[in-house]
């Protein structure tokens, strides 16, 4: 059974920083596709970073910039790379996989993702 485990969320200051770590098990090959989606409350998911095995990554506009995700093949290992916060990332963040190759159009379509992990809250105070 697959798994994914979220962890480095947490509350910060406005332009302060956060690093979001996404550990997948349970599985006998590789996730080709990884992002992270957050969803505010009231508001839909989005998403906002994805990467697939040969590290082609795509970024939301909203975080472009400012966030980095990047993968640790070794260790299974997605991360989101998280500065010049703001209060409006302030949200749920979730880590999605796939053991499908994604085109990169598909990366931040959380409808094309089979696996999620349980979500880590990110809170950013003015």
């Amino acid at each position: 059974q697959v798994q994914l485990v979220e962890s480095g969320g947490g509350s910060v200051q406005s332009g302060g920083s956060l690093r979001l770590s996404c550990a997948a098990s349970g599985y006998t090959q590789s996730m080709y596709s990884m992002a992270w989606f957050r969803q505010a409350p009231g508001k839909e998911r989005e998403g906002v970073a994805g990467i697939r095995y040969d590290a082609w990554t795509s970024y939301a506009e909203s975080v472009k910039g400012r966030f980095s995700i990047y993968q640790d093949n070794a260790k299974n290992t997605v991360y989101l790379q998280m500065n010049s916060l703001k209060p409006e990332d302030t949200a749920m963040y979730y880590c999605a996989a796939d053991y499908d190759i994604f085109p990169l159009s598909w990366l931040l379509d959380g409808r094309k993702y089979h696996y999620w992990g349980q979500g880590t809250q990110v809170t950013v105070s003015s």
